[in-house]
């Protein structure tokens, strides 16, 4: 069911400018009984501004007396609030990794010529105005900028470059070079290569650790035998 945009500010409103019962507004405003109570009894955390649903259209005079002349009756909303749209733009980047952006658009510059700016922008989340820079060494800081793999500085997902660069790829009709499917792809051959090693390093290591305790054996023995007591005749 739709509800107000602000709803307990809109219980607030009604609770102070209308005869609805708190049945009614709690049911309209999605919220419980009780916290349109405690909006009623100025017990709430803080005492809320009311927002008026006739201003927002989403409601009518005509509605609210129906349904004070009704107890029983359910308000029903005239237009419901618009629904937040993300606009189109630059890729959102914790402040924490802003730093590290001119990093990584020296590194796909450098690797990936064949990436257009536009696509930089939107993989990086930065203007083009800078990557720009970053292309003809005009950026104020250039002489501190390392070409950085922006996977690894956090600024995108693996998937998302190596999709950015197959479509500049493709558009500028060159051909990717063949990788290695066991290192790129095949996740489970690498770890079953590294498993195999670490077993053969553990085996080795074993096998040394126990020459070495059977050579330890020996000399004692040895010397065991090479003893002469003196006081026996």
């Amino acid at each position: 069911m739709a509800q107000p945009l602000m709803p307990h500010a809109t219980a607030s409103w009604l609770v102070d400018n209308t005869a609805l019962t708190f049945e009614q507004i709690a049911d309209f405003c999605g919220l419980h009984i009780l916290e349109v109570q405690a909006i009623a009894d100025d017990t709430a955390a803080t005492k809320l501004t009311g927002r008026d649903p006739l201003r927002a259209g989403e409601l009518t005079q005509e509605e609210i007396e129906r349904g004070q002349a009704d107890p029983s009756y359910r308000l029903k909303m005239q237009k419901e609030p618009d629904k937040a749209t993300r606009t189109r733009g630059p890729r959102y980047t914790p402040v924490s990794k802003r730093q590290d952006k001119p990093d990584g658009i020296a590194w796909i510059i450098r690797n990936h010529p064949e990436v257009t700016d536009g696509q930089i922008s939107r993989l990086i989340g930065t203007t083009r105005t800078t990557i720009s820079a970053i292309r003809d060494r005009s950026h104020w800081n250039i002489a501190n900028i390392q070409p950085k793999d922006p996977v690894t500085l956090g600024l995108c997902s693996q998937r998302e470059l190596d999709a950015m660069v197959a479509k500049a790829a493709k558009a500028a009709g060159l051909e990717q070079a063949p990788q290695d499917s066991r290192l790129a792809g095949d996740r489970e051959a690498l770890i079953e290569e590294l498993r195999r090693e670490r077993e053969t390093h553990a085996r080795e290591a074993e096998a040394a650790h126990a020459a070495e305790l059977a050579s330890s054996s020996g000399q004692e023995a040895g010397g065991d035998r090479g003893f002469v007591d003196p006081f026996k005749s």
